[in-house]
């Protein structure tokens, strides 16, 4: 017989910096994050503060208030929407005498659930120690009963209180060595690629905005989609041809979230690389969700963090499916492509859109008789215009990307003014 799951009192905060509006948006957003993890919601409270207080983040009153609400729900823990410092943290659980999670906790204990590969699980670890590095008190509640989930196993917390920082420091800087040595396998595959000329096409997108089920409609992969937050943390990458004899690589990434945690950004960087180092991105927004513009916003301020900000994007509306006739939403996304990815619409436009950014600026290039290897990567990765045959060259017209011009510029002729 299956084991209760625990169940959370939730918290949540407004003020200067979070109106109330968005608090409200961000504590049903840490509900569904919540419920990712099959975690019981015994009840929620939205705190409106005029100003923090050092002891409990709110003054002592209301945080009295808040433990007595729990207590009286029978809550097996306390996840906040906003994140204590390490000693109010500690502060909250002795007066309440339960375990009190944040949101970032919570993501990293999602994402080591659904962490498949080894770089992927690395990453997941090192986030983890990083977080518990300053919180070495915090009490820790089982958040996985039912599915004995990866957080807090593998060696992750046989000793959770007894570690001391020392050793902690230690097991970080060898996960630092670990990843590292995992993306050099990852540049080493990478260039394999770029020599092929295969362009990349990253899917991005909010966390479950349908990235996976796009993904895996266009491509015809069986990547994991659920109607959960966080379906998918690790990159996944297939093939697929936008227009016939012009294969992409197609590349789906880990979802974006608001107040994603730094230290799961830095942790993951080598996996989001492949949305920095892409040729094109598919921006996937929730067109049905009431904060599709918001989610919207969030994704691209990751991207530009992390420095993609610069790489062409296609933004495409999924889950139309679910609008009615001439919604307001598309009109707030002009350019926007709409599609489904359950019923597989729209994608002639996407595709054709897909293919005519890949295909890129038209130039000329005049390549050696024998350097037939160059025509072919020109018919793979761009669009052929003309090709002509003389006795010491080949000339060929063709529409190629930034990356593919760079690898012929010294093929490349002049432009004729």
């Amino acid at each position: 017989m299956n084991e209760k799951q625990p169940s959370a009192f939730l918290v949540g905060l407004a003020d200067q910096k979070t109106p109330k509006n968005e608090a409200e948006s961000l504590l049903k957003e840490l509900a569904a994050l919540a419920r990712t993890l099959d975690i019981e919601i015994s009840g929620r409270e939205l705190v409106v503060l005029r100003e923090k207080k050092a002891k409990f983040g709110m003054g002592t009153g209301k945080a009295a208030e808040i433990v007595e609400k729990a207590a009286s729900v029978n809550a097996d823990c306390f996840i906040f929407d906003w994140n204590p410092s390490p000693s109010q943290q500690r502060n909250w659980e002795e007066r309440a005498g339960i375990p009190v999670v944040d949101r970032h906790e919570l993501i990293i204990r999602i994402f080591a659930e659904r962490a498949l590969t080894r770089e992927a699980e690395l990453q997941v670890r090192l986030a983890e120690l990083s977080y518990r590095l300053p919180r070495l008190t915090h009490k820790y509640i089982d958040l996985s009963r039912q599915r004995g989930g990866r957080y807090g196993t593998r060696g992750a917390g046989e000793t959770r209180l007894e570690t001391d920082r020392r050793l902690l420091e230690q097991r970080i800087h060898s996960l630092e060595k670990e990843i590292e040595e995992v993306g050099k396998q990852r540049q080493v595959q990478r260039k394999q690629r770029e020599r092929q000329g295969v362009p990349v096409c990253a899917v991005v997108g909010y966390t479950n905005a349908g990235k996976s089920s796009l993904f895996n409609a266009l491509s015809g992969a069986g990547v994991a989609a659920e109607n959960k937050l966080f379906a998918t943390v690790d990159a996944t990458s297939r093939r697929f041809e936008p227009a016939k004899g012009r294969p992409v690589l197609l590349v789906d990434t880990v979802g974006f979230i608001r107040r994603l945690p730094h230290i799961l950004i830095n942790a993951f960087r080598a996996t989001l690389e492949e949305a920095i180092l892409a040729d094109l991105l598919i921006h996937v927004v929730d067109a049905s969700d009431p904060d599709a513009e918001i989610f919207h916003k969030t994704t691209l301020a990751v991207l530009e963090e992390l420095g993609a900000g610069h790489i062409p994007v296609i933004t495409v509306l999924n889950k139309t499916d679910l609008l009615e006739e001439d919604p307001l939403i598309l009109r707030r996304f002009p350019g926007g492509i709409p599609v489904s990815a359950l019923r597989k619409t729209g994608f002639d436009k996407l595709n054709a859109r897909i293919d005519e950014i890949l295909s890129g600026t038209p130039a000329c290039f005049r390549f050696p008789p024998d350097r037939t290897d160059l025509v072919s990567l020109l018919y793979r990765s761009g669009r052929v215009f003309s090709e002509k045959y003389g006795e010491n060259h080949i000339e060929i017209e063709a529409g190629v990307d930034g990356r593919t011009a760079g690898m012929l510029k010294e093929f490349m002729l002049p432009v004729e003014k």
